[in-house]
């Protein structure tokens, strides 16, 4: 991803000001002040002690709205006034014994703690306003971005255009084909950045947002995180790479719901949630905890409509932004996973077949260059033809890593003298493949 400086000029073309501007109000967050006064106790409770500073810090609000809320609280005799000393300025906030039976009714109401969040009806409007499907792939951006990697030409042709559909795209073919490490590649496409909310707030309930595992900030906030505090757009959000969520078998149905945390109370936002104006993958399609069907009946409203409806445990409803580009990645015929209605609506099949030769030796070549192995076009010769061709066995782009990947090993284990052998590959392919003669005589045991 390209490194994005939070300068005036990023502020300005990535139109951050306008996207989310820095409420200045309470009414301008969108929140209660109530709701406000809640989050300020439970953050004061937690802490012991806070300043201003500090509050503001933790509730990613400015410095008029921390003021407002403050005055407030000690107006309704929550909060008091704590000295550290002569030589410590600044004033420390602690509750009083009304603030902390108010702040034990607000941790039984949600047990969220951190930044303030962000209501629903801004979210949408800040989705809507960096969609994904607003970013235009050409072919002359995919080249590059792929210039590096063997790819056949009819496959970027379909892949190109299907990122600029907004539908979703069903990658399948032959197991090691590169489907995953492809789909994995696609977000370096969108060398963009977007906003993404700590948290939501809907309808009096807050729903935790930001994943570090799948969101990433940009380089400047990474390394100063108070950068936030210092900028126009609202620091309710955080500035991040274009999110990638990446799923394989693991995947349940309940990991597409909001999930709550009775022993916590909070709620968790789920991974389409979290993956919104950037990638979802769902890799290995059919092999999931919950079925094929399952997965695609949950789905053909938000791949449609491109809107998401979500239940809170409390039985509210929700309508929220579904904006990614959906792939599944399967090694299985896809009509034998759904049927051709279902099908339809996906619009892009793309077909990941075996290697031509001259593929082979590209990506053969990578490798070599990759481990300092010096290249030998007879070793390749003798992978093509001696090994694939007289066994039978069809290019895969995985081939020529493992393969060469085992022989160094073998290599180096015998003293790593002279250069790769064809019999270092002999040793690779007998350990690599499933020997059919031991299959059998397994079988007849």
């Amino acid at each position: 991803m390209n490194s994005h400086l939070l300068n005036e000029d990023v502020l300005e073309d990535n139109g951050l000001r306008t996207r989310a501007p820095r409420p200045t109000t309470v009414e301008e967050t969108g929140l209660s002040l109530h709701f406000l006064a809640e989050l300020f106790v439970k953050h004061i409770n937690d802490a012991g002690l806070l300043t201003l500073k500090q509050i503001m810090q933790r509730v990613a609000l400015s410095g008029p709205v921390i003021e407002n809320i403050v005055s407030f609280l000690r107006k309704e005799v929550l909060i008091e006034v704590h000295s550290r000393g002569f030589e410590q300025r600044e004033l420390y906030y602690g509750l009083t014994q009304r603030g902390r039976d108010y702040a034990v009714d607000a941790f039984a109401k949600s047990g969220y703690v951190g930044p303030a969040p962000v209501p629903i009806e801004l979210y949408r409007e800040v989705v809507a306003a960096q969609s994904v499907h607003n970013y235009t792939v050409t072919r002359d951006h995919f080249c590059r971005a792929f210039s590096k990697i063997s790819l056949k030409s009819e496959i970027k042709e379909q892949l190109g255009p299907a990122l600029n559909s907004g539908r979703a795209i069903f990658i399948y073919g032959p197991a090691g084909t590169g489907k995953t490490y492809i789909t994995q590649k696609m977000m370096a496409l969108f060398d963009d950045s977007c906003l993404i909310p700590y948290s939501l707030e809907i309808d009096g309930s807050v729903v935790s947002l930001f994943d570090p595992l799948i969101h990433h900030p940009v380089e400047e906030l990474k390394t100063n995180p108070n950068l936030r505090l210092n900028d126009d757009y609202d620091a309710r959000f955080v500035l991040c790479e274009r999110p990638v969520v990446i799923t394989g078998g693991e995947l349940g149905m309940e990991m597409l719901e909001v999930s709550f945390n009775g022993v916590l109370k909070e709620y968790q936002a789920p991974l389409q949630l979290k993956a919104n104006n950037g990638i979802f993958i769902i890799d290995d399609m059919g092999r999931q905890r919950a079925t094929p069907m399952e997965i695609f009946n949950r789905w053909i409203v938000p791949l449609e409509e491109h809107k998401d409806y979500l239940t809170l445990s409390a039985g509210k409803h929700v309508q929220t932004p579904f904006d990614q580009v959906v792939v599944f990645s399967s090694n299985i015929n896809p009509l034998d996973l759904a049927d051709e209605a279902f099908l339809r609506r996906i619009g892009y099949k793309v077909y990941f077949g075996f290697l031509e030769p001259n593929h082979y030796e590209q990506i053969w070549r990578q490798e070599c260059a990759e481990r300092n192995i010096p290249f030998d076009p007879e070793l390749l010769h003798y992978a093509l033809y001696q090994l694939h061709g007289t066994k039978g066995v069809a290019l895969r782009p995985c081939h020529p890593r493992d393969l060469l990947g085992m022989a160094w090993d073998r290599f180096q284990y015998q003293g790593g003298e002279g250069q790769l052998q064809p019999e270092h590959l002999d040793w690779a392919w007998d350990s690599y493949f499933v020997s059919l003669d031991e299959q059998q005589q397994m079988t007849e045991r």
